[in-house]
């Protein structure tokens, strides 16, 4: 049997987001900013996935065993898609400025400004730029400077036209950790200006360096990306927040990986960079780019009031069982409760903890995090239980890849105020989100959970469809309290019998189901599994998965990302089908539902079916005991699967075409909303009770 490499795979996933970009059904200014997302992702890509390439192909004949070929073939066929793809994403910010222009909005560079708006510019310049600028004279030292990672610099060639001064050469950092990448200009009627950052500093550059006797500049970006890779020595003597900062700091002088340039650069300057920076031509290091880098800062690409370019704001829905200003651990005592990110609001997940921090029965909150949002509504509330005499116990996972800084600031403050916080445990990321709270009630301890396929981050929660579960089933929440015990003492492994664990158990479980599934096949039942995840790339299980096709079970599988099924004969596709939905929310919920002979099985995890996540990660899959949620799960994934508008077939050729048929026009997402919109309306009409 073939897969397909998970690194080509991702770079197919991206592709659908760069289709994204292209579609004129989308909104202009969403399509730019999925030009933002995908240029983010890139960048995350070669941080991460080519940076392990780098590393392995040291290993030689070792990492063809692991990975199934050669490093190097594989970094070639990166960077061929890599620059088609590049080319592609020119060509579409190209007609998307032009469209723009169609809108009366100009993305204006330094050379096409009139004198009135030069001055503006000049005059911002002075008052905000010039004050956080470092320019540095490159000729002047010894080692070419030090190039963040994340950062883009602008490399600056002075030059004297009366050639006699010797040219010289700077690089200064475009300060968009201080300053907005884009300064909007005054308008002109209905017209509307923007220039960006990099072109402001361009237009000064003069009175950058006004001491020097040259009086022409070239200026062209340059970026440099690092191996984002922690290196988390065995240091006994340090704690394990130390490692993780050491790490941190180990990171920002990563290897580089990618240094990328603009195509336009002077042939002598880049020369020179590269002389000094050790680089050299030819090498897969070196990626000649357009005029701007860092294309991530056009996420934030101002508004300038067109709201008819943008996605309409999705009006939240009010969860039918959760009334306003009404006790919500009330209703989850009565009945579970599935709430859909982003079609529900998360402030019912904050109410929750607010409601716990200031309840009186309320005795304890155990959490775990992984993600918080910058100004965490969540910390905020776990401190204000502490505050409020409240035990409060969070499982921090220090090593969320990016995120490690924020959650160890997190950590201290939450540890300050005095919430326990412990790490996990030594050797595995703890990636299942969870929270259990203990309440006394006539004189016994009841225990209210929320199971999470996503973070607990308000922020993303407005981005990432998710799906957040509410119970007291006690079969579910004494096995949490298990789980949070195991935390705090990892020398007893839990016996899980309703929860399944990885890295314990998960694998075995999920063959064990899968098997179930192939014997009502061979038995001439019918046999059936639906599978929503990110990514699946664990070999073993793809395996198992074309084993039950074979075998005749009926597979259905929405992947967002990466998915290592490769080559279907002719005889499984009719037993498995395979689509990927990238749309206005990123897909981030998963699901899996067996048939089980009709008695359906039906879990959230927070477990893609990756390696890492089945051998070297916490993680959970919670089975969904409330036939109301069992049923709404199925028509969330079977209106998921109808979608012939945003789903793309994923196959062996890896040519995303968009899934076509006779049905009427499905596009998921809206459907879905619709659906939840429905049962707020028939709530609403069913009688009081």
């Amino acid at each position: 049997m073939q897969y397909i490499n998970r690194e080509i795979s991702w770079l197919s996933f991206n592709e659908r987001v760069l289709q994204e970009a292209q579609d004129t059904s989308v909104p202009l200014m969403e399509r730019l900013r999925f030009l933002g997302i995908f240029s983010s992702n890139l960048d995350e890509f070669f941080r991460v996935r080519v940076a392990s390439l780098k590393r392995m192909t040291a290993l030689r004949k070792k990492a063809i065993k692991t990975i199934g070929e050669s490093p190097k073939k594989v970094m070639a066929e990166i960077l061929d898609r890599v620059i088609t793809m590049q080319n592609r994403f020119n060509l579409i910010y190209q007609h998307i400025v032009h469209e723009l222009e169609q809108e009366n909005i100009f993305i204006l560079n330094e050379s096409q400004l009139t004198p009135e708006q030069g001055a503006f510019v000049r005059n911002y310049f002075h008052q905000e730029v010039r004050a956080v600028l470092v320019p540095i004279m490159v000729d002047a030292i010894e080692e070419f400077p030090y190039l963040k990672d994340h950062a883009i610099y602008l490399a600056v060639l002075l030059s004297d036209s009366t050639g006699k001064h010797k040219s010289k050469y700077s690089v200064i950092e475009v300060p968009t950790d201080r300053l907005s990448r884009f300064l909007v200009l005054p308008k002109n009627g209905d017209r509307n200006f923007v220039v960006l950052l990099d072109d402001v500093i361009r237009y000064c550059l003069d009175d950058v360096f006004y001491i020097f006797p040259h009086d022409t500049y070239k200026a062209a970006t340059i970026k440099l990306t690092r191996d984002a890779e922690l290196d988390l020595l065995e240091d006994f003597n340090q704690s394990v927040t130390e490692k993780i900062e050491k790490g941190i700091k180990q990171r920002k002088r990563g290897k580089p990986v990618r240094f990328i340039y603009d195509a336009a650069i002077d042939s002598d300057m880049l020369d020179y960079i590269l002389k000094r920076m050790h680089l050299k031509k030819g090498n897969d290091h070196l990626v000649a780019g357009a005029r701007y880098h860092n294309f991530k800062d056009f996420q934030k690409f101002p508004s300038l009031g067109k709201i008819h370019l943008l996605y309409p704001r999705i009006n939240h829905l009010h969860h039918p069982d959760i009334e306003p200003n009404k006790s919500i651990l009330q209703v989850i005592k009565r009945k579970d409760i599935l709430l859909h990110f982003p079609y529900h609001s998360f402030d019912s997940f904050i109410d929750f903890l607010r409601e716990s921090a200031i309840d009186p029965k309320v005795t304890e909150i155990k959490i775990t995090l992984y993600r918080l949002a910058k100004n965490s509504r969540v910390a905020n509330a776990l401190i204000n239980a502490v505050r409020n005499g409240k035990k409060v116990l969070v499982v921090m996972e220090l090593q969320a890849r990016f995120d490690e800084e924020h959650n160890i600031l997190w950590s201290d403050q939450l540890g300050e105020e005095g919430a326990q916080v412990i790490f996990g445990i030594q050797g595995l990321k703890v990636h299942s989100k969870v929270c259990l709270i203990s309440r006394r009630e006539k004189g016994e301890i009841v225990q209210y959970a929320n199971i999470s396929t996503g973070n607990y981050n308000e922020s993303t929660a407005e981005v990432y469809a998710d799906h957040s579960l509410f119970t007291t089933d006690k079969r579910i929440t004494d096995e949490l309290q298990l789980m949070f015990e195991f935390f705090q003492n990892s020398y007893r492994l839990p016996d899980y019998k309703h929860l399944v664990m990885s890295p314990t158990y998960m694998r075995k479980k999920l063959e064990k189901l899968i098997n179930r599934e192939i014997e009502f096949a061979q038995d001439g039942k019918p046999a059936r599994i639906d599978i929503k995840l990110n990514n699946v790339a664990d070999l073993a299980m793809v395996a198992k998965v074309v084993e039950a096709a074979k075998a005749g079970v009926k597979v259905r599988m929405l992947v967002r990302g990466t998915c290592s099924l490769y080559a279907i004969s002719e005889e499984l596709k009719s037993k498995i089908e395979i689509i990927s939905i990238v749309d206005r929310f990123l897909e981030h919920s998963r699901i899996l539902i067996f048939n089980n002979g009709g008695d359906e099985i039906v879990y959230l995890t927070s477990a893609d079916w990756m390696v890492r996540n089945l051998n070297s990660r916490v993680e959970m899959a919670c089975p969904v005991y409330d036939a109301e949620i069992r049923n709404e799960l199925k028509d969330y994934f079977n209106l998921q699967f109808k979608d012939n508008v945003k789903a793309r077939v994923v196959d062996a050729n890896q040519f995303n075409q968009y899934k076509k048929d006779q049905q009427l026009p499905c596009r998921s997402q809206q459907e879905i909303y619709n659906y939840l919109k429905e049962k707020v309306l028939a709530a609403k009409l069913r009688p009081a009770t």
